[in-house]
C-alpha cells in the first residue's frame, strides 16, 4: 500500500511541477484539491467487502458455504480490519444469525447451516461488513438477496400473482392463487380461507373454492382511506376435515405508473450546446422499463426520436434554448403514454463531454456556451481524474476557445469507475463525468482433464496463470455445481466483477449487474456507459471534502478479537495497576491485563469460539474483593430491510422449481417434527391482563414480542426502535406508522409492569428481565388513550421472581461476585469442511444416490507462481452440464472471475 500511495505520489508531483512552471496561483489551486483528496484517502480509506457463495440460492436442511474478501482502494487486499460480519436478515427485517470470522490475508471462509425450524421458505438477505465500515452508511455494505425454498413435508406447492388498481383514497387489488400437491396435481375444489392483515390489523376476509386447475380469485378491497402498501395475504386450504394447510403472500401494491428521469451530460442543460441528453425508466417497483419517445418544443416542433437501449436506459442529443421549454412524449412498452418536462437551460454554461469508445483513453471535450465563453475567456480550468478516492490524472487549461480537447491515458486508472471532475480558476468544482475503465483481463483460466465425464468420475481441475511467464500471486475460491438442478441467469448474478468494480460504487439498485461482463461487446459497453451517466457516484463529493467537510470517524479497524472496559472499585472511583485474568472454562484459553492510570484494560489478540462463556477475574488485584468490572459495548448496525427488494423471489416453489425437486429426493429422509398438543395445568406468563389499567386491552388486536428475542440485545429501548412492528420511533416517543405517516404526533403510551413511564425508563430494563413486550396498535376502549392524552400502547412484562426457600448462604453464592464477570461474547464462528465423497471405484455399486447440487467446493485455492495448480473431486450423480466459477483477488488488486463447463454423461 505504501508503495502504490508514493507511486501516485510521484505522478501528481510531477503534474504539479508542470503546472506551476505556468502559474503559481494555479499550482495553489491545483495543490489545495490534491492535498484535500490525498487527506480524504489517507484518513478515511474505503474498505469493501464481498462474498462469494457456492450458488445463487438453496433450500432448508441447505448449507450455504462462502468466502469473503476484504478490500482497500485499488482492490489491493485490506490490511484494515481483521473480522468481518455476515448477517442473515429475513423477509420481516428480522435478524436471523450473526457470523463472526476472522481475516486471514483479507480472506475470512465461513457457513451457515439452514436448519430446519430457524429457516423456513421465504427470501433472506444477507450483508457483510466490517466494524471500519460502520463509520459510513449501511448502503456501503455487501448485500445479496438469497431465496430460500422448502422441500422438507412439503404439501402444497403454490403460485401467486396479483394486480392493484388505486387512487389516492381507495384500492382494489386482484390476486390469484394456484394450490398443486407436491407431486404438482391442482388442488381443485378445495375450500380456502383467506384474510389480509395490514399494520397489524385484518382489513380483509372471505372464503372461495379452488376450480378445476386448483385456482383460488381473491379480490381485496380494504377500508376506506387505508391503503395496503405491505400487507401479507394469508390462506387456509382445507386438504381435508382435519388437515388445514396456511400459506401466507406479501403484498406490496404499488401505483401502476412509471417514471423516467433525464440526466444532461455535465449536469445541466446549457443553451446554445448540443447536449447529449440521458434518461432512464422505471416502473413502480423500481426496474427497468423500455420505451419510445419524441422531444417537441414549445410550438409544437418534433426536435428528436429515441427509443431506450437496455433495461429503460438511454440518451439523444439537443440543442436548447433559453427562451424554450422542451417536452419528452413517451410511450413505454406495456403501452401506457405520458409527457414530462425535460430540464430547462441555463443562459451561461460549460461542461465536460467524454466519449468511452477509445480502447486506450478517455476523450474529453470542455464545450462552453457563446455567453460563458465572453465571461471567461482565458481563464483557467481544471480537470481532475480520480478512482477509488485517489487522483490519477491532473491537468489545465485556458479558455482560449469555446472546444477544448483531451485524451485522458486509461492506463492511468486501476480498473473500474473513473471520476473526472471539472473545475473554475477558484478551484470550485463545476461538473462531473463517470466513464468506466474496462480492460478487465482474466488472469487466470479453468480447464479439466476430460471434456466429459461420467458420474462419480474424479475430475482434474487445472487452475493456470493467463500469462505463464508472470508468477501469480492471489487468494480464490472455486464452486463447482449441477447446472441442470441449479440453472442460474448469469446477468442477474452478484459477482465479484459486478460488486467491487461497479455497484459498490453506485447510487441506488443496478438490475441485471453481472450483464456487463458476461462476454463484453460494443453494445454491453456503451450501455454501461449509459449506466455511468444515469446512476449517481456514491463514495464522496468534491465541494465537501473542499470544505473540509470529512466522514466522521467513530470506530476504528478491528485489528483483533479484544475484550475491553473499566475496573472500578465500590465508589465508582477507576482503579489502576489492576491486575485481571481472563479464562474460558473449559479451554485453554487465558489472558492476562493491568489497567492503566484511568482503569482502562483490554485484552487483545483473542480467539474465543462462539457461545462460550468467559470469565474476567480482578480478585488478584489489592483490595480486590471490593472491585467491580464494566465492558464496553459493542458497536452494531441496525437492523435495515433489504435495500434491494427488487431482487425477492416473489414465487419460489415455481422458480425453484428443479431445485426443490432435487431436495425433496436429496432430504426424504428428513421429517419436521407434527405438532402435539398437550393439555394440562398451564403456566401463567405475565401480560397486560394482570393489570386493571390494561385489561381494556385486547389480545386480538396485539402483538407479542418474545422476551427470548431481546436477549442478545444490548438495550431492550433500541432494539424495540426496529422490532415494534407498527410503530415509529422519532426524538424518544414511539408512534403508530399509519398515524404517523398521516402526520399526527400523539405518542404510544408505554407502560412497564403496568405501571405508566416514559421512553428513558425502557433504558434501565435489562433485556433478560423481559418476559414479553406487547404492541397495541390500537386502544379499543379508549380509556388509555383519553387518561394519558396518547395513541397506542407498548406494554413491557418483567420475568416473575419465583419464590425461594433457599437460605441466605445459598442465595450469596448465587450471587456474582464483586471481583467476577461471566458472560457471552460474540465470538468467532465454528468452521465445518466441505464434504466430498471420494469414489475409489466408480463402478462399484453404492448404497446411495448421490444428490449432490455443489459438487465441489474450495475456498483455500493460493497460487504462487507460474506453475498449474491441480484440483481433484468426484462427481455426482447429475447427468448433464457442470458449472465450474472461480473468483478472486490477487495481491495487486486485480479482480478475477472464470467460468468454465464440462459435461456429465
Amino acid at each position: 500500500m505504501r508503495f502504490i500511495n508514493f507511486f501516485i505520489a510521484l505522478i501528481l508531483l510531477s503534474a504539479t511541477a508542470h503546472l506551476s512552471a505556468s502559474a503559481q496561483q494555479d499550482s495553489v489551486v491545483l495543490d489545495n484539491i490534491i492535498s484535500k483528496a490525498k487527506k480524504l484517502s489517507d484518513e478515511h480509506p474505503v474498505e469493501k467487502v464481498y462474498v462469494h457463495f457456492d450458488k445463487p440460492y438453496y433450500s432448508v436442511a441447505d448449507t450455504i458455504w462462502f468466502k469473503a474478501y476484504v478490500t482497500m482502494e485499488q482492490n489491493i487486499p485490506s490490511q484494515l480490519s481483521k473480522i468481518v460480519y455476515v448477517d442473515v436478515v429475513n423477509a420481516k427485517d428480522s435478524l436471523v444469525q450473526t457470523i463472526k470470522l476472522p481475516t486471514v490475508n483479507a480472506v475470512a471462509t465461513g457457513n451457515i447451516p439452514l436448519t430446519p425450524g430457524t429457516y423456513k421458505q421465504g427470501n433472506y438477505y444477507i450483508r457483510a461488513y466490517t466494524v471500519w465500515m460502520l463509520n459510513s452508511s449501511d448502503k456501503f455494505f455487501f448485500s445479496k438477496t438469497i431465496p430460500i425454498g422448502e422441500a422438507i413435508d412439503k404439501q402444497l406447492i403454490t403460485h401467486f400473482s396479483y394486480k392493484s388498481t388505486q387512487s389516492d383514497k381507495s384500492q382494489s387489488i386482484e390476486a390469484i392463487v394456484q394450490f398443486k400437491n407436491p407431486d404438482k396435481v391442482a388442488q381443485a375444489n378445495k375450500t380456502v380461507n383467506w384474510k389480509v392483515i395490514s399494520n397489524y390489523d385484518v382489513v380483509s376476509k372471505g372464503k372461495g373454492t379452488t376450480d378445476q386447475n386448483g385456482i383460488l380469485k381473491i379480490k381485496i378491497e380494504p377500508r376506506k382511506n387505508e391503503l395496503i402498501t405491505n400487507g401479507e395475504l394469508i390462506t387456509e386450504l382445507n386438504l381435508t376435515d382435519k388437515d388445514i394447510v396456511t400459506n401466507s403472500f406479501n403484498l406490496k401494491p404499488v401505483a401502476t405508473t412509471h417514471d423516467i428521469q433525464f440526466f444532461p451530460e455535465g449536469g445541466e442543460m446549457i443553451s446554445g450546446l448540443a447536449m447529449r441528453v440521458s434518461f432512464k425508466a422505471v416502473t413502480a417497483k423500481g426496474l427497468g422499463i423500455d420505451l419510445k419517445g419524441t422531444v417537441t418544443d414549445n410550438q409544437g416542433n418534433t426536435l428528436s426520436n429515441f427509443s431506450s437501449s437496455h433495461l429503460g436506459m438511454g440518451s439523444f442529443y439537443l440543442n436548447v434554448e433559453t427562451d424554450k421549454s422542451y417536452k419528452a412524449n413517451i410511450t413505454f412498452k406495456d403501452g401506457t403514454s405520458k409527457s414530462f418536462d425535460l430540464p430547462k437551460a441555463i443562459p451561461s454554461g460549460i461542461m465536460s463531454q467524454i466519449t468511452n469508445t477509445d480502447p486506450t483513453a478517455f476523450n474529453l471535450k470542455i464545450l462552453a456556451n457563446d455567453t460563458y465563453f465572453q465571461q471567461n475567456k482565458g481563464k483557467t480550468f481544471f480537470i481532475v481524474a480520480t478512482q477509488g478516492g485517489i487522483i490519477y490524472y491532473a491537468a489545465k487549461t485556458r479558455l482560449a476557445t469555446q472546444v477544448n480537447s483531451a485524451k485522458i491515458p486509461k492506463d492511468k486508472f486501476p480498473v473500474g469507475i473513473v471520476q473526472v471532475t471539472l473545475f473554475s480558476e477558484s478551484g470550485e468544482p463545476i461538473n462531473e463525468r463517470l466513464a468506466f475503465n474496462y480492460p478487465i483481463n482474466e488472469s487466470l483460466s479453468l480447464k479439466s482433464d476430460l471434456p466429459s465425464y461420467k458420474p462419480r468420475q474424479k475430475v482434474k481441475l487445472t487452475v493456470s496463470p493467463k500469462n505463464a511467464t508472470q508468477p501469480l500471486e492471489g487468494n480464490y475460491s472455486i464452486s463447482v455445481t449441477d447446472e441442470t438442478k441449479v440453472p442460474v441467469d448469469e446477468d442477474t448474478e452478484t459477482t465479484i466483477l459486478s460488486s467491487l468494480l461497479l455497484t459498490s460504487d453506485l447510487q441506488g439498485y443496478i438490475e441485471k449487474p453481472n450483464y456487463y461482463f458476461t462476454k463484453p461487446d460494443e453494445k454491453k459497453l456503451a450501455d454501461l456507459d449509459l449506466l455511468m451517466l444515469t446512476q449517481g457516484y456514491r463514495r464522496f463529493a468534491f465541494k465537501d471534502i473542499l470544505a473540509n467537510k470529512f466522514p466522521p470517524v467513530t470506530y476504528l479497524p478491528e485489528q483483533d478479537m479484544r475484550i475491553t472496559g473499566t475496573l472500578r472499585d465500590r465508589t465508582g472511583m477507576p482503579v489502576r495497576k489492576g491486575a485481571l485474568r481472563l479464562t474460558v472454562p473449559g479451554t485453554n484459553i487465558s489472558s492476562e491485563a493491568v489497567t492503566s492510570p484511568s482503569g482502562l484494560f483490554a485484552f487483545p489478540n483473542l480467539s474465543i469460539p462462539d457461545s462460550s462463556e468467559v470469565l474476567i477475574n480482578a480478585k488478584y488485584s489489592t483490595n480486590g474483593s471490593n472491585l467491580m468490572i464494566m465492558l464496553d459495548g459493542s458497536p452494531l448496525p441496525e437492523v435495515s430491510k433489504n435495500p434491494y427488494p427488487a431482487e425477492e423471489v416473489s414465487n419460489i416453489d415455481s422458480t425453484l422449481s428443479a431445485y426443490l425437486s432435487n431436495s425433496k429426493r436429496q432430504y426424504n429422509y428428513l421429517r419436521t417434527l407434527k405438532e402435539v398438543k398437550i393439555e394440562g395445568a398451564k403456566i401463567k406468563k405475565p401480560s397486560h391482563a394482570d393489570h386493571s389499567a390494561l385489561a381494556g386491552l385486547s389480545s386480538i388486536t396485539g402483538t407479542v414480542i418474545d422476551g427470548e428475542r431481546l436477549k442478545d440485545c444490548n438495550s431492550v429501548a433500541l432494539c424495540l426502535q426496529t422490532m415494534a412492528m407498527g410503530l415509529t420511533f422519532f426524538e424518544n416517543n414511539f408512534y403508530v406508522t399509519r398515524d404517523y405517516q398521516q402526520g399526527s404526533r400523539v405518542p404510544v403510551a408505554i407502560f412497564i409492569n403496568g405501571m405508566a413511564l416514559d421512553y428513558m425508563a425502557l433504558l434501565n430494563v435489562l433485556p433478560s428481565d423481559v418476559e414479553s413486550v406487547e404492541v397495541f396498535t390500537k386502544d379499543e376502549l379508549g380509556t388509555i388513550n383519553r387518561m394519558y392524552n396518547t395513541n397506542g400502547v407498548l406494554v413491557v412484562n418483567t420475568k416473575k421472581i419465583k419464590k425461594s426457600t433457599m437460605s441466605i448462604a445459598d442465595l450469596k453464592k448465587m450471587l456474582p461476585q464483586q471481583n467476577m464477570l461471566k458472560f457471552n461474547p460474540k465470538g468467532f464462528s465454528k468452521q465445518r469442511e466441505f464434504y466430498m465423497p471420494k469414489y475409489i471405484n466408480p463402478a462399484n455399486t453404492y448404497n446411495f444416490n448421490d444428490l449432490r447440487t455443489t459438487i465441489y467446493w474450495n475456498p483455500k485455492v493460493i497460487t504462487s507462481g507460474t506453475a498449474p495448480l491441480s484440483l481433484e473431486y468426484f462427481n455426482a450423480d447429475g447427468k448433464g452440464t457442470y458449472r465450474a466459477v472461480i473468483e478472486g483477488v490477487d495481491k495487486f488488486g486485480n479482480v478475477t472471475r472464470s467460468v468454465y463447463r464440462y459435461t456429465v454423461k
